[in-house]
C-alpha cells in the first residue's frame, strides 16, 4: 500500500500540470480579458475605477489574450496596460513563471480587488469549510441509515412514503428551498427566527464561548438545511440500491441459512461490500458541496465564501483568482480521491491496490 500511495502522489504533479496547461491555453484564446475591459473603459467611458486599476494594479504573469478595441488610445498607454497585466512577456515564459509561483503557493494579486489572492482565499475559506463540512456530514448521516432502512423495508409502506420525500428533495433545487426557508423563517412574511446574512453576528467577538457557538449554529442552520435537501436524495437512493444488490447475492442466502441473525448478516457481511460504492462517491460529493454546490446558497444568504469568490473572478476575468481557485480545487480533489482509496482498504482489507496496479 505504501508504494501505491507514492505512485498516486507522483501522479498529482503531471495531472496538475496538464490541467493548468489546458486552462492556460483556453484563457489565451478567450476574448474579453482584463486588458480589453480596461481599454474599453478608458476609450469609451473612462472611470475612476479604470484609472485606479491603470495606476495601481500589480504585475501578473499568467494572463494572455489577443485583444481589440485599442482604437483611440495612445500606443504607449496600451503598452503600459499590457505591462501592468503581464502581456509584455511571451506565453511560454508566463506559464513557466506561473508554475514556479504556484509551487510556492504564490498566486500574485487579484486584478480587480487589489489584494493578495492567497489572503482573499484565506478570508473566504471559513465560510466554504463551514458549509462543506457540515452539509456533507449531515447528508451522509441521514442518507446512509435511511438508504439501509429502505433496502431492508423494500416495497413496504416505509419505503414508499420515504421515496416520495426523497423524490421531492431531488426535484426541488437547493436554492429554491433556500428562498422558501427565508420567506418562512427569516423575516420574509411569516416568522423571524433566523438571520438572513453572514456567518456570525456583528457582536460575535464580545460573546462568550457558548454564545459564539450558539451564534454560529444560528447563522448556519438555514444555509446547511438548504444544501442538505438538495444533496441527500441521490446518496440515499445510491445506498439503497447498493444494499439491495448485495442482499440478493448468494453469500447472503448462505449466511441466513446458517442461522445468523438479520442484523449480523446486514452489518457483518453486507455492510462492508455495499458501502464501497458509497465511499467511491465521497470525494466528488465533498468537493461538489465544498466548492461548487454552495455558490447560489452563498449569494442568497450573503455568505462570502470561495464559491462566490470564484464566480465573481470568472465574471470579472480575474485570472489570478481563477487559476488559483482551479489549482487549489484540483489539488484538493486529487488528495480526496487518494483518501477515498485508503478508506476502501479500511472498510475491506481484502482490497489490494498494489496488486491491481501490476
Amino acid at each position: 500500500m505504501f508504494f501505491y500511495i507514492l505512485k498516486r502522489l507522483a501522479l498529482i504533479l503531471p495531472t496538475l500540470f496538464g490541467i493548468l496547461l489546458l486552462t492556460f491555453l483556453i484563457v489565451q484564446s478567450a476574448p474579453g480579458g482584463p486588458v480589453e475591459q480596461l481599454v474599453a473603459e478608458l476609450s469609451g467611458h473612462g472611470t475612476d475605477a479604470a484609472t485606479a486599476r491603470l495606476t495601481g494594479t500589480a504585475n501578473n504573469e499568467i494572463i494572455s489574450s489577443d485583444y481589440k478595441g485599442r482604437e483611440g488610445l495612445d500606443n504607449d498607454l496600451v503598452k503600459k496596460i499590457e505591462k501592468i497585466y503581464g502581456f509584455d512577456q511571451p506565453p511560454s515564459l508566463r506559464f513557466w513563471n506561473m508554475l514556479k509561483n504556484f509551487a510556492r503557493f504564490d498566486f500574485g494579486e487579484s486584478l480587480f480587488k487589489g489584494r493578495s489572492v492567497i489572503d482573499l482565499i484565506k478570508e473566504k475559506l471559513p465560510v466554504s469549510i463551514s458549509l462543506g463540512i457540515w452539509s456533507t456530514l449531515i447528508i451522509y448521516l441521514i442518507s446512509i441509515p435511511l438508504g439501509i432502512k429502505k433496502a431492508v423495508k423494500n416495497g413496504e409502506s416505509f419505503d414508499i412514503w420515504t421515496s416520495a420525500v426523497v423524490l421531492v428533495g431531488y426535484a426541488i433545487p437547493g436554492f429554491m428551498f433556500a428562498i422558501f426557508l427565508i420567506v418562512l423563517f427569516a423575516g420574509g412574511q411569516y416568522l423571524d427566527l433566523f438571520p438572513l446574512r453572514g456567518l456570525t453576528s456583528d457582536n460575535w467577538d464580545n460573546l462568550s464561548t457558548i454564545g459564539q457557538i450558539t451564534d454560529y449554529i444560528w447563522h448556519m442552520t438555514l444555509p446547511v438545511i438548504s444544501m442538505v435537501i438538495g444533496g441527500f436524495a441521490g446518496l440515499t437512493l445510491l445506498t439503497k440500491n447498493s444494499f439491495l444488490d448485495e442482499l440478493s447475492k448468494q453469500y447472503v442466502l448462505t449466511a441466513r441459512a446458517k442461522g445468523l441473525s438479520e442484523k449480523k448478516v446486514l452489518y457483518g457481511h453486507v455492510f462492508r461490500n455495499a458501502m464501497l460504492i458509497v465511499i467511491a462517491g465521497f470525494p466528488s460529493a465533498f468537493i461538489g458541496v465544498f466548492f461548487t454546490g454552495s455558490v447560489l446558497i452563498e449569494v442568497i444568504f450573503s455568505l462570502d465564501g470561495l464559491g462566490l469568490l470564484g464566480f465573481e473572478a470568472a465574471m470579472n476575468r480575474d485570472y489570478p483568482l481563477i487559476f488559483a481557485s482551479l489549482y487549489i480545487f484540483t489539488l484538493l480533489g486529487l488528495v480526496m480521491n487518494l483518501i477515498g482509496d485508503l478508506t476502501y482498504v479500511l472498510i475491506d482489507p481484502r482490497i489490494d491496490f498494489e496488486k491491481r496496479a501490476r
